[in-house]
């Protein structure tokens, strides 16, 4: 299905080999002079997701114009879909992935960091080694620590990561990002919209790093994405000497308010925007509002 057929994304992806013989797909909107905005998707998201934020920064009829950086994480969105045996579908290799792009395209300049769900630990893992360039945040319903301690883990999330029955029915019927684009959201998706979130998931081989995300979750010390996610926490306060702003759904039964205390306690001066008419796909509940309430924000905090 070519981009251009997908509702509101009328940008022509491009691609390159992130690994050899695996390509991403990614997005590169707006003056190459501009200051980067690198957003991160999660799961079962993809670039697809940032849509009306890439438009209402990137057009410079809009005012100040931004270089809106999107990738399609691999075996997401139009990215390739490797198997198993040729891709480890794991947090480190999408951080590692993060830097291979920004290298390919020459970016080592100051970025600001947009985040949403597992996009989060992506994107702060990346910075780990790097944190002095990222100048400004965006984080919407997202994490950069473990799950915390008050929080139960959802049975939703449970039934992929420890459940071959619920793996199963996740590959095979795309029930992850079928339910997210019907339980993500407070107001109906458009059927063109919902199947434009979901479309890039249906069949087996291209759920499968819906699936590998699940997988990946950490939630002690013996799983392979503890450490990067545990070291994230650890400095998280750091970033409190920058502008960061936060909109968040509160409907969101993952990413709730104990994820939303945990980045307001790290960071005490953020613009706080929470939805108590909004869930987990924020930027489709309130792009309204949210698309504007950025633009100010970065205008407002210049690199």
């Amino acid at each position: 299905m070519p981009a251009t057929a997908y509702p509101d994304y009328p940008f022509t992806p491009k691609r390159f080999e992130v690994r050899p013989g695996i390509g991403m797909s990614f997005l590169d909107e707006g003056p190459r002079d501009g200051e980067v905005v690198l957003m991160l998707h999660g799961n079962p998201s993809w670039s697809y997701y940032w849509r009306k934020l890439v438009s209402g920064l990137s057009d410079p009829a809009t005012g100040k114009a931004y270089r809106c950086i999107v990738p399609d994480h691999v075996g997401m969105g139009l990215s390739d879909r490797p198997a198993d045996e040729a891709y480890a579908y794991t947090l480190q290799s999408r951080i590692d992935d993060v830097e291979t792009l920004l290298q390919h395209l020459g970016i080592s300049a100051p970025v600001t960091l947009a985040v949403h769900d597992w996009g989060g630990m992506i994107g702060f893992g990346w910075a780990l080694p790097r944190r002095e360039r990222v100048r400004r945040l965006v984080v919407l319903n997202t994490a950069a620590f473990p799950l915390p301690p008050a929080k139960p883990m959802p049975w939703q999330l449970s039934l992929g990561r420890d459940s071959r029955l619920g793996g199963f029915m996740i590959r095979a019927l795309n029930l992850f990002a079928r339910g997210a684009t019907r339980l993500g959201v407070e107001q109906r998706m458009p059927a063109d919209v919902r199947r434009a979130f979901e479309a890039p998931y249906n069949g087996w081989k291209q759920a499968i790093s819906t699936l590998r995300f699940m997988q990946d979750i950490p939630l002690g010390e013996g799983d392979r994405a503890w450490a990067p996610v545990a070291e994230s926490a650890r400095v998280l306060h750091e970033y409190a000497d920058r502008p960061a702003f936060i909109g968040w759904g509160l409907r969101d039964f993952v990413f709730d308010r104990h994820f939303l205390d945990g980045f307001t306690a790290a960071l005490p001066q953020a613009e706080i925007h929470a939805f108590e008419d909004a869930n987990h796909y924020v930027l489709e509940d309130k792009a309204g509002v949210l698309v504007p309430m950025i633009r100010d924000f970065l205008d407002r905090h210049p690199l």
